[in-house]
């Protein structure tokens, strides 16, 4: 099936579909949305997941054409495997969340940044909508959420890239999701023109407001939504791999009480901005904006990442938060939650 059909088909399952449904379809809707979600959304092979979900390759086919035939093959209906909704109510509840979106994983130490960009892109197709202005921060998981977004006719939409940019790009640049953004809805890109961390203070003042970043900044006052993802203060953290931070202001960040970050701004694990001389000189929309605007989406996982995502909880208090079930189960069990 191509890309298309598998974003694309009702949501319900016409009654046709149903009578000419295996029994083993039928008796198994959880077994086979997870099929479907591994094989069309983490690429798996069917043998792979015929080995992770321990049954047989020919039970794996007959599951995904059982898929296919109630039209299943759609990220929002693959979030109804059982534990999901149990876990989204936990962090909701827990987090005074208006909503959660937990996407399933096939192993809870694996990288979930396909399953979640995959989420986070459904969801960011729904919410973009014309007269819009929206900011969006960078990483991993964001820019796999690229390849499902869909494309609509918008108008007067403006993109707010939250972060300036780096002198040396390996893989990744904080502005390239907005500019990438911008360009598949042909909206306006409000870019910071600037490193993301400079020298001083005194240099970030002379930006703002001798070098025309002013406009962004009060542009970013105007934002309907922002969607946001959270560094970690791993070996893990893209940050670090890349270059962006030397090794001594990393380990400096740390005994600091830094948990993570939020657009290079670092918190600790109650969500407040640490006590260290990067957080002042980091050319990114001002934490006080992003807190105010009204819709505010988090999205992000994996298992290095629990304290940080604490801490981006506490600090945020977003209106949404997209991750995967076992870092889900993790952050609430971290947060002393009954679910």
């Amino acid at each position: 099936m191509s890309e298309g059909d598998a974003k694309a088909g009702p949501a319900s399952p016409s009654a046709e579909a149903y009578a000419g449904l295996s029994a083993t379809g039928r008796r198994s809707a959880r077994l086979r949305l997870r099929a479907a979600w591994m094989y069309y959304v983490e690429g798996m092979t069917q043998s792979a997941i015929a080995e992770a979900l321990d049954i047989g390759r020919v039970t794996v086919v007959r599951l995904l054409a059982d898929a296919r035939s109630l039209n299943e093959v759609k990220i929002s209906l693959s979030r109804e495997i059982a534990e999901l909704p149990r876990l989204e109510m936990g962090l909701q509840k827990t987090f005074g969340l208006k909503e959660a979106i937990v996407a399933p994983v096939s192993d809870p130490q694996a990288d979930p940044t396909h399953a979640i960009g995959a989420a986070t892109g459904q969801f960011i197709s729904e919410l973009i909508r014309s007269d819009m202005t929206i900011g969006f921060g960078w990483g991993r998981t964001l820019m796999r959420a690229l390849g499902f977004i869909d494309e609509k006719s918008v108008t007067n939409l403006s993109v707010v890239s939250l972060l300036g940019g780096i002198t040396k790009a390996k893989q990744y640049n904080p502005s390239e999701f907005a500019w990438q953004l911008s360009r598949l809805f042909q909206a306006d890109c409000h870019l910071i023109a600037a490193p993301a961390i400079v020298d001083s203070v005194e240099t970030k003042r002379a930006l703002i407001e001798r070098c025309g970043l002013s406009n962004v900044y009060n542009r970013a006052r105007e934002m309907d939504a922002v969607v946001l993802s959270v560094g970690e203060m791993e070996e893990t953290s893209t940050s670090l791999r890349f270059g962006f931070f030397s090794p001594a202001d990393w380990e400096s960040l740390v005994a600091a009480g830094a948990v993570g970050d939020i657009a290079y701004n670092f918190i600790d694990l109650e969500g407040r901005p640490v006590d260290h001389p990067i957080n002042s000189r980091v050319m990114s929309i001002p934490l006080e904006t992003l807190c105010a605007t009204p819709q505010r989406i988090l999205t992000s996982g994996g298992p290095g990442k629990t304290e940080a995502i604490l801490g981006a909880l506490r600090l945020l208090r977003p209106t949404v938060f997209i991750t995967d079930e076992a870092t889900a189960a993790r952050v609430l069990t971290a947060a002393g939650a009954h679910f």
